[in-house]
């Protein structure tokens, strides 16, 4: 399989803080690509500068086959990006927010555009109320639909689910999955273990500016010891002994 981001050498320094040193990694085209890290590990610094929002000191960043550096505009014209928190206007209605997004890009009949991204994002029903009555998981869902205006190749997810409820992030999840089964790249961004566990096809982990491991679940579980094998006495719950002493009595 082709891949659509190709990251070698990757450095970046502020002042006297060396954040990234020498970070190498793949993702291929239409998968899922998770990369963990505790905060301050480097992750968002590696967003931006795929991003074309941040210079890399060194380093190469492809992206779609562009060099970030020297090909910043064509970068841009085919990803898009979701930052931690929902960038939404909260005066304007949801298809608004969409249909604004759609002119930016120049898009024909930009009202079509946003009635069948709402509609894809489960939105239809409450493109007409204004951005400040959704709850957080619609405007997470409405901060990807205004992402997927002019069909990236690649869409870049830092933290998506940060603050939301367990039932948003589950939609969340659902739709990324359909993202990547649509042929985009997914590029995520978490601290949500079982979130990257859910989603990824490969995962990396950044951790002290240097990828320290990178691979599938399964290949990571590998690498962990054998699972170790423990009996403990199991104490009946008052739901089982509820049953128990109802199903005597009736047996009497």
């Amino acid at each position: 399989m082709q891949n659509t981001i190709q990251v070698k050498g990757l450095q970046k320094s502020y002042r006297n803080l060396h954040v990234l040193k020498g970070v190498d990694f793949e993702v291929e085209r239409g998968s899922i690509f998770a990369l963990l890290g505790p905060n301050g590990s480097g992750k968002t610094t590696i967003v931006r500068i795929l991003t074309t929002l941040l210079k890399q000191d060194s380093g190469s960043v492809i992206v779609n086959g562009f060099d970030v550096s020297l090909r910043p505009d064509e970068v841009r014209a085919s990803i898009s990006l979701t930052g931690q928190f929902a960038a939404v206007d909260e005066i304007l209605t949801g298809r608004e927010n969409v249909i604004m997004i759609a002119r930016l890009r120049h898009l024909k009949d930009p009202r079509q555009v946003a009635d069948d991204l709402l509609k894809r994002l489960g939105l239809a029903d409450a493109a007409d109320r204004k951005a400040s009555t959704f709850s957080g998981g619609m405007r997470r869902r409405l901060d990807i639909a205004m992402s997927l205006v002019g069909d990236p190749q690649v869409i870049f997810l830092d933290e998506p689910t940060t603050g939301l409820d367990p039932e948003a992030r589950i939609e969340v999840w659902k739709i990324i999955k359909e993202l990547a089964g649509s042929g985009t790249t997914v590029f995520l961004t978490t601290q949500y273990l079982d979130e990257a566990e859910q989603l990824a096809d490969k995962i990396s982990i950044l951790h002290k500016g240097s990828i320290i491991v990178n691979g599938t679940f399964e290949e990571l579980k590998k690498q962990f010891p054998p699972a170790k094998v423990e009996y403990i006495e199991k104490q009946p719950t008052l739901e089982e002994i509820f049953l128990a002493i109802v199903g005597t009595k009736n047996e009497k």
